[in-house]
Formats: structure tokens, sequence, C-alpha cells
């Protein structure tokens, strides 16, 4: 026998109540931080084409290494400026020539000026160079790890100041003596030979490369004025609008009955339009054709010194980017990393807000987040590393940005449309979802990495 009520239940008068409903919860939906700081340029015929004034002088390149045990690629050795204009088999014997050694975290790899007649191609790791400096420490060079290569000097002649080269993690380097070349018949004369060339070219060009423009600066006396020209590239980079598309299936009886809080086809619409934008922040870095890690010219990556992100690799990626930087990109734990070796130094980050929320900042650059940055786990160390970018950004500026078509077709925002595209016989509507984009680094300078960022690093204090 069931116990006498006093009043109805709750369980009952639920029956005669509206629930509270919300729109669809979205886990994959992020700020988008990226998409949202990037100027926007509108490619009305489709093809963004970037004109700069042309180039006469090779730029630096990385080494290609391949196999195990390594060995050099040997048409990735024209990347190497005195060797830029040798044939295919020159470039394959002296590839043959190259010998390999291993270090460990520490190792020197030679002592100030004993490398003096060595190219150098690093297989693994990160080296530091670095000359004596006149109050007796050490003066950093530059940091180089894999693919890069030092030492190109010895193939024309002895280096007058070759560096200390220091292990910073376990190193593989593979090394050319110049007295091997000696023992290719001709290959001396044809280095030399192209090396020769390529110094009477640099000497008409600027620091970029670019044919220098000749001006005369002075205000005594009536001197002859000289004459002079702007070239361009004859065959400019263009970048055509990449596309994600989709076709949403909606059943006609769900929009029509089910539609009175919270209209069915416009939350479909709303949560696919978040999944392309976020597949499209994906793509703006990670495009093997214009994504933005991908970008990053040979000469604008740098290694950690360290492994973890301190402050002095971001102050590195600045001095590369110091033409009005804008801002950094990283994934949260790269950040999160910063912020502790940071703390550690005693200069924590100062927090700005921007769009109402908060970003840590260095020199006065918001660190901006984006977990479509790659978190790679070495699969035999298990450790896990990433890279950090630092962007110029404007067409004003010569710097990255981004690319759309404003205009087609059911636009719903700037680049996206949303189109119906019938109803079939099993009452089943489509709507086309189609989102036009891409990015442009108009200038190299522009954008720069820093690699080898390590996660996992904590500190513990006493």
């Amino acid at each position: 026998m069931s116990e006498l009520k006093l009043s109805v239940s709750a369980a009952a008068a639920r029956n005669l109540a509206t629930a509270s409903v919300t729109v669809v919860q979205n886990s994959e939906n992020t700020p988008r931080w990226l998409h949202r700081l990037l100027p926007w340029v509108d490619v009305a015929g489709g093809v963004f084409r970037v004109n700069r004034r042309s180039v006469v002088v090779a730029k630096p390149g990385l080494i290609g290494i391949s196999g195990e045990p390594h060995r050099i690629e040997a048409e990735s050795l024209r990347h190497i400026p005195v060797l830029a204009g040798l044939d295919d088999d020159s470039l394959a014997a002296l590839a043959g020539k190259f010998t390999a050694a291993s270090y460990k975290p520490g190792d020197v790899v030679a002592k100030q000026g004993d490398g003096a007649n060595l190219l150098h191609v690093v297989a693994e790791g990160t080296v530091e160079l670095f000359l004596q400096g006149p109050f007796g420490g050490p003066l950093r060079q530059r940091l180089a790890a894999k693919g890069d290569y030092f030492g190109a000097e010895a193939l024309v002649g002895d280096v007058p100041h070759a560096p200390a080269v220091k292990a910073l993690s376990g190193a593989t380097i593979l090394s050319l003596d110049a007295k091997a070349v000696e023992s290719i018949a001709g290959l001396k004369d044809k280095i030399a030979t192209a090396a020769k060339a390529a110094a009477e070219v640099r000497e008409r060009t600027n620091a970029f490369g670019e044919p220098t423009i000749k001006l005369l600066s002075g205000h005594a006396g009536e001197p002859l004025l000289p004459t002079t020209f702007v070239d361009y590239q004859e065959h400019p980079r263009e970048y055509h609008l990449s596309t994600i598309q989709t076709v949403l299936h909606t059943h006609t009886r769900i929009t029509d009955l089910y539609s009175n809080e919270i209209d069915q086809l416009r939350e479909q619409i709303r949560v696919t339009v978040q999944a392309v934008k976020e597949r499209e922040e994906w793509e703006l870095l990670n495009n093997p054709d214009f994504g933005l890690l991908h970008e990053v010219s040979a000469q604008y990556r740098i290694p950690t010194r360290g492994g973890a992100p301190t402050p002095d690799d971001l102050d590195d990626l600045i001095s590369l980017v110091w033409k009005r930087p804008a801002f950094f990109v990283a994934h949260p734990r790269a950040i999160a990393a910063f912020g502790r070796e940071a703390t550690r130094r005693g200069v924590p980050p100062v927090i700005v807000h921007l769009y109402g929320s908060p970003f840590l900042t260095w020199r006065g650059i918001p660190l901006v987040p984006s977990d479509k940055v790659p978190v790679h786990v070495d699969p035999a160390t298990g450790v896990a590393s990433t890279s950090i970018l630092l962007l110029r950004v404007g067409e004003a500026e010569q710097g990255v940005v981004g690319l759309q078509k404003v205009g087609v077709t059911g636009e719903v925002e700037p680049g996206l449309s949303v189109r119906y595209s019938g109803t079939n016989e099993h009452s089943i509507a489509s709507h086309l979802v189609t989102r036009y984009f891409s990015a442009a680094v108009l200038i190299e300078d522009a954008i720069a990495r820093l690699d080898n960022v390590l996660i996992g690093r904590y500190h513990d204090y006493a």
C-alpha cells in the first residue's frame, strides 16, 4: 500500500514544465586566436600573386639527411652557395666523401681554429659555435641543428677564425675534409670558379641577394649621378585559395517538428561551421603548401639551446623578426613551459588582455595559444617537443596575411557560404558548406620558428 501523499510529486510535476535547454556544446571548439588576429585580404580572382624584387644570389638552405647510417642527399648540397653551380656527378662524388662522428652532450667537437679545413653538416642533435671573447668569456656565434652546415669557407680557402664547436645534445655530425676535394679530378677548380663568380655577384647585391639600387649621397660639387632601376621576379609565387567543404544532411521532419525553441537547421549549421573553422586554423599552420610552420625559410629557423624555451630563445626569435613583430603562436603546453623558465629566472611574463582574455607576453609581444601547433613525441625516447612561431602581420608591413574570397553565393560570413542543395526522395535536405582561404608570407623575415622546444621540464623549489 502506497504512502498517502500530501502534495503532487516533483516527478509528476515535471511533466507540466518546459525544460530550459542549451545549444549544443562542442568540445573541439577553441578561441582560434590565430584566425582572429591574422589580417585578411580579399582575393577577388581566387589567386594571390606576391611580387618581389628579383633575387640573384641563392639563399642558403638545409642539407638533406637520409638513411641509417646517415648520409648526405647529394642534390641538397646545392643549398650551399659555393656548391650551387656544380653538376650532379660532382655533387654525388662530394657527398660520398663525408664521414660521420657521434658526440655526447657537452663534448667538444672542435676547438677554436681546429675546424679550419672542414665542412660540417649536423645530421642529428644541436651544436653551438662560439669564439673566445676579448674579455675571456665565450661569444656564441650561432646554434646549428639537423640539416644546418658550417665551415663551407674551407672549400675555397682556410677559415681565418674557425669557431669552437660544442655538442649541446647527443649529436651526429657529417664532416668533409677540404683535402678530400682534391682527390676528385677537376672538382677543386670547379668550386673555385663557382665561388669567384658568386663573390662577384654578391658585390652587386644587398644583404638579401637583391640587386643594389645605386644611390649617391652628399651635397658638394657637381658629381655625376648614378643610374639605376628596380628589377622584379619574373616568376613570382602565386597562392591559390584552398577549400574546405562538406554536405550537411538534415531530415525535414526533424527541422519541421523539433525547432520550437532552437532552430534545428541553424544549430546543425552552427556546429558544422565551427568544425570548418577549426580545420581551417589547422591548415593555416600545418598545410604542406601554405601552412605557416612550413613557410619559414631555413635561415629563420633556430633550435633552443637547452630544450626548454627560455627568454634567451624568444629574444633570438625577436632578433630575426625585429621589424614590428606582432605575436608568437605556440601550443598551450609550450607557453606553460616558457612561463616556468621565465619564472625560474625571476622574470615572470607580464599579462595583457586582448578580446577580454589574458595572454602571457614577452618583451610586450603576446604569446597566442593554439592547440593546432603539433606536439611530436619521439618514438625512441618518448620525449615531447614542439615549435614556437613569431609573426609580423599585415600587407602594409610586408608580413603574414590570411587570404579569403568575399562575396560568394550563400555567404554567411566573409569567405564562408552555406547553399541549399535540394531535398531527395527520403526527405533529406542537403546544404553545401564551403570555406575558401589560404595564407601568404610576403617577405621571408616576416616569420621565424623556434624548434626542439621541450615541454616536459619542471623545476622543484626548496
